[in-house]
């Protein structure tokens, strides 16, 4: 069944993919139309979520970053889409870094990297990274249940000389990089909401008490990685800028979590800056009012 899925909707997307994005941003158009005044996919979640993070936003306020928003989330997927194809040339173009000179610093010093980032934006544009500087690039993702899906996915995102990683190997990665001796930068998302049960850290986020994940500082402190954090701007439709931000060589040097609650902190403040590019689809605040719970079921057994 995952292969007749595949074989029947795979030729659409790719097809689709060698269109110029003036094109597909016509169709962006009208499935922005599709989505939000007919199927009306997850408006609740993403009103409900704006409201959690912007109390006081009006009304009116509120509805119009919500109807921003799916404009560009539709945006979102025909860039996704493009990105089966996409040239070298173009991906340069279109997500700009303007200062990758602090990643090819820390690399000139010896150091691997954990890249902290966020779903602001987009994100997916930046496996184009390793155009731009030496250091090798991997990133953690969840895996596609499709295995044709996957393997199409990652094919197309190491085109440039990036390497998608599933989550549950990640560390398996790491260490065997670490046993080769090779310098490599790691991004981490890290904004979304973990299962409660491998939680090990709440902090306030966006006015609300939640989960967050820690992978990426438990990773830095374990490996000595220096930690930096990049932020994407969204410069006008289809075009981006990314800038990085040193948060620290030594990660050791940091109370346990406290590099978790700066890079919360720096992400909550570009959110604030462009708050219609931030995935409000995604159930952020679905753990809120369950910390008693986590603190009696799971915090004791950790």
């Amino acid at each position: 069944m995952q292969f007749i899925l595949f074989i029947l909707t795979y030729p659409f997307l790719w097809v689709l993919s060698r269109f110029p994005m003036k094109l597909l941003y016509i169709i962006s158009d009208f499935f922005f139309f599709i989505i939000f005044y007919v199927v009306k996919y997850r408006k609740n979640v993403v009103t409900s979520n704006i409201k959690r993070a912007f109390p006081e936003k009006t009304e009116q306020e509120i509805h119009s970053i919500s109807k921003k928003f799916f404009r560009h989330f539709t945006d979102l997927v025909m860039e996704s889409v493009k990105s089966f194809s996409i040239s070298k040339k173009n991906i340069r173009k279109r997500y700009v870094y303007e200062n990758v000179e602090v990643v090819d610093e820390l690399y000139n010093q010896g150091y691997s990297i954990a890249l902290m980032g966020s779903h602001h934006n987009n994100w997916e544009l930046s496996y184009g990274l390793p155009l731009l500087t030496n250091i090798s690039c991997f990133g953690a993702y969840t895996k596609i249940k499709n295995p044709y899906y996957e393997k199409v996915i990652k094919a197309s995102r190491t085109r440039f000389g990036y390497d998608g990683v599933p989550t549950f190997e990640f560390s398996k990665t790491i260490k065997r990089r670490l046993e080769e001796n090779v310098q490599s930068l790691y991004i981490l998302l890290s904004d979304q909401s973990p299962q409660i049960h491998k939680t090990n850290h709440w902090h306030k986020f966006l006015n609300v008490y939640v989960p967050v994940h820690t992978g990426a500082e438990i990773l830095a402190k374990k490996h000595n990685f220096a930690v930096a954090n990049m932020t994407v701007t969204k410069v006008k439709r289809g075009h981006y800028s990314a800038k990085f931000e040193l948060i620290t060589k030594t990660p050791n040097d940091f109370e346990d979590f406290k590099i978790t609650e700066k890079f919360l902190a720096i992400t909550e403040e570009h959110v604030k800056t462009q708050p219609e590019y931030y995935l409000w689809t995604h159930k952020r605040f679905k753990h809120e009012g369950k910390y008693d719970l986590w603190e009696e079921k799971f915090k004791k057994k950790k």
